[in-house]
């Protein structure tokens, strides 16, 4: 039976509506309609009113009284994570917004990987859309530019690696020039005006990521800021990150006793891979063992969807309920070499399926299935696939703005390493080899809790010889984690341009586990798995602290 809608559901859907309105990425990712041939407006303006905008909902919702208890958590959730947005704007954090994975500099072509492309009008608006390319980007430069006026430009480690980014995009075979040529809808062949306009929108757009280029090359040498943003605002950000309040002196303790324990669980596995071996020697005998190599990029993608098959019709009916739609997951090869793994959800009716994505970084052929199975469950079932594919399902209970908009990195990327860590559990990674990738996967995830806080609270290193630097970091990551040295540069480089992002996985790990330990406590011999994840899953994508509350009432 569907839920009779309430004010406060009124008030969240309206705000899904009007963003959805204003942001054409946010339109297309949640596959509402509308905006299809345009772009964001990241300019200075765009930011002050949506800053309006946010302190306007705030004092609706404030004023309005929670009718029962999904109201109340979509209250609580709604104002942690408003208010969060009108803190972090304030610090000035909104004009500094540059990194090498999750900034506008490369939302702006990302959204083309999620853009329709089925019939003649979908490329239509996507001709209007890359035209419109330029524009998105010169109003995100004039918002860099104004936190440079206030000698609060980005790192200059950030806008160098923006600028080798766009270099690849401007490339003669960059993307859009590529896009555009590969044209094709369901139906067949685009006619040839169609195609001529689609190649003159890619120049366009080409020209207009050149122009931001420019730009970052002139900002370049103008800016002094540090990598460490400091500890007041790295509390900002660790706050929207997770959606909870936690201590940071604490985490960072927690953080080094975590990466201890982990590496001495990787250890023990390394010794009955190899008797006697270290983890690092255990690593060295499975690179040689061919059996676990796939080479080249189709036989990555083939592999990612077969073991992803399997672990939805393995999982369906037993741990988990995973309806029909939810099924489909499409694993891609994406369309960048900028490095990094990453998951789109699905739109709203489904049309879209949800999607993993591979972006393999230039000259990677060679790739080990011990060290990815891991991966494939924490971006598929029962990781982000399901949990954001269950949110978009349950559309008789929840608002549009608990199905379609909530979200916070540590509930997201802490119950796929709570995910990770399931799969273990119910036997999937019973292949020491498979569970020694996932103890990678984990260990990594430790340490950069650790070197995270560590960089940007200004922390003196682990010998004691100086503050964290990139350096060090680098050397520190490098000895803990197997991947190669380009993927590690890519990631330490992320976590000194995207703050307090990279522990929210672990932290909200360990948050998600303090949550079920508690629920069943609660419940006794009545604790049912199937039945926390389901209730824990369908109250949707909630910051901690809100989920906290919400599954001790449950």
């Amino acid at each position: 039976m569907k839920r009779a809608e309430t004010q406060i559901d009124q008030l969240a859907n309206q705000w899904v509506s009007d963003q959805a309105a204003t942001y054409p990425s946010f339109a297309t990712s949640i596959g509402y309609p509308g905006g299809e041939g345009d772009m964001d407006d990241y300019s200075p303006e765009a930011l002050a009113k949506e800053k309006q905008d946010i302190k306007s909902v705030i004092a609706k919702l404030e004023s309005l009284t929670p009718a029962d208890d999904i109201d109340l958590v979509t209250k609580e959730a709604m104002l942690f994570s408003l208010r969060g947005e009108i803190e972090s704007y304030e610090s000035g954090l909104a004009f500094r917004n540059l990194n090498n994975i999750a900034s506008p500099a490369q939302g702006v072509r990302d959204l083309f990987d999620i853009s329709p492309t089925a019939t003649l009008e979908d490329w239509e608006n996507l001709a209007s859309r890359m035209n419109k390319v330029g524009q998105s980007l010169a109003g995100y430069a004039r918002s860099l530019e104004e936190g440079a006026k206030r000698n609060d430009a980005p790192a200059p480690r950030q806008i160098a690696e923006a600028i080798e980014q766009v270099e690849q995009i401007t490339a003669a075979t960059g993307f859009f020039r590529t896009f555009a040529k590969g044209a094709k809808a369901e139906q067949g062949e685009l006619p040839e005006s169609l195609m001529q306009d689609l190649e003159r929108a890619a120049e366009a757009a080409t020209a207009g990521y050149a122009e931001f280029g420019e730009y970052l090359k002139g900002l370049l040498p103008r800016s002094s800021s540090p990598d460490a943003i400091g500890r007041e605002r790295y509390q900002i950000l660790s706050r929207r990150f997770l959606g909870a309040t936690v201590d940071l002196d604490e985490t960072y303790e927690w953080g080094k006793q975590e990466l201890a324990r982990v590496i001495a669980e990787q250890t023990e596995v390394a010794n009955e891979i190899l008797p006697g071996a270290s983890v690092a020697e255990a690593v060295k005998h499975l690179e040689s063992d061919p059996s676990t190599k796939l080479h080249g990029t189709q036989a990555l993608q083939k592999w990612m969807q077969k073991l992803s098959d399997e672990a939805i019709e393995k999982l369906s009916g037993t741990h988990f309920e995973i309806a029909e739609p939810i099924k489909r997951l499409e694993c891609m090869i994406a369309p960048t070499q900028h490095g990094g793994i990453y998951y789109t959800g699905p739109s709203d009716d489904f049309s879209r399926p949800g999607r993993m994505w591979w972006s393999v970084p230039a000259g990677v052929e060679e790739f080990d299935t011990w060290r990815e199975t891991t991966t494939v469950y924490h971006e598929g079932v029962p990781g982000h696939h399901l949990q954001i594919g269950q949110a978009t399902y349950i559309r008789e209970t929840l608002n549009a703005w608990r199905r379609l908009s909530s979200w916070s990195s540590g509930h997201g990327e802490g119950w796929a390493l709570y995910a990770e860590r399931l799969m273990d559990e119910l036997g999937f990674l019973s292949n020491p080899a498979d569970r020694l990738g996932m103890l990678d996967g984990q260990r990594m995830r430790a340490a950069r809790v650790v070197l995270d806080i560590g960089v940007h609270l200004g922390k003196q290193n682990l010998e004691g010889t100086g503050v964290w630097d990139f350096d060090y970091a680098l050397e520190f990551m490098s000895q803990n984690v197997n991947m190669s040295p380009e993927f590690v540069r890519f990631e330490v480089t992320r976590y000194f341009g995207w703050p307090g992002q990279a522990p929210s996985y672990k932290v909200g790990q360990r948050i998600w586990e303090q949550i079920r330990d508690d629920y069943a406590a609660r419940k006794g011999a009545n604790f049912d798995i199937k039945e926390f994840h389901k209730t824990a899953l369908n109250l949707g994508g909630l910051g901690l602290d809100t989920l906290r509350s919400a599954m001790a009432r449950a």
